[in-house]
């Protein structure tokens, strides 16, 4: 069965950039290339939706709430989804995943996306 597992989030501060990626396991790689697939965002207390996707020709399409400041992206070489991430909101925080579209199938553990209110302070460590 196909396996996702996502990385990448973290704390931001409103204004600032996140790029989340997106390993797929237990698939080969010409599976990988054929299949379309999409970035999933839950927010605390409501339902999970789909705010990016990416098409095996190539096209794209994003959620109206996130378009301009998101793009996603793939490496069919190395079984990778990405999602840059700027100009981030509080709105924006959530759980974040990867997963196939129009039928996502099993869920990764998702990635944390924070980004916080006003001073928040972001400690970057080398």
């Amino acid at each position: 069965q196909v396996q996702f597992v996502e990385s990448g989030g973290g704390l931001a501060q409103p204004g600032g950039s996140l790029k989340l990626s997106c390993a797929a396991s237990r698939m080969i790689t010409s599976t990988f290339v054929a299949l379309d697939y999409g970035w999933y965002r839950q927010a605390p207390g409501k339902q999970r939706e789909l705010v990016a996707e990416l098409f095996s020709a190539g096209g794209t399409n994003y959620g109206d709430s996130v378009k301009g400041r998101f793009s996603i992206s793939r490496d069919n070489s190395r079984k990778r989804l990405y999602l840059q991430m700027n100009n981030l909101t509080p709105d924006d925080t959530a759980v974040y995943y990867c997963n196939t579209v129009p039928a996502p199938g099993s869920w990764g553990p998702g990635t944390q996306v924070t980004v916080g209110g006003p001073g928040t302070q972001v400690t970057v460590s080398s």
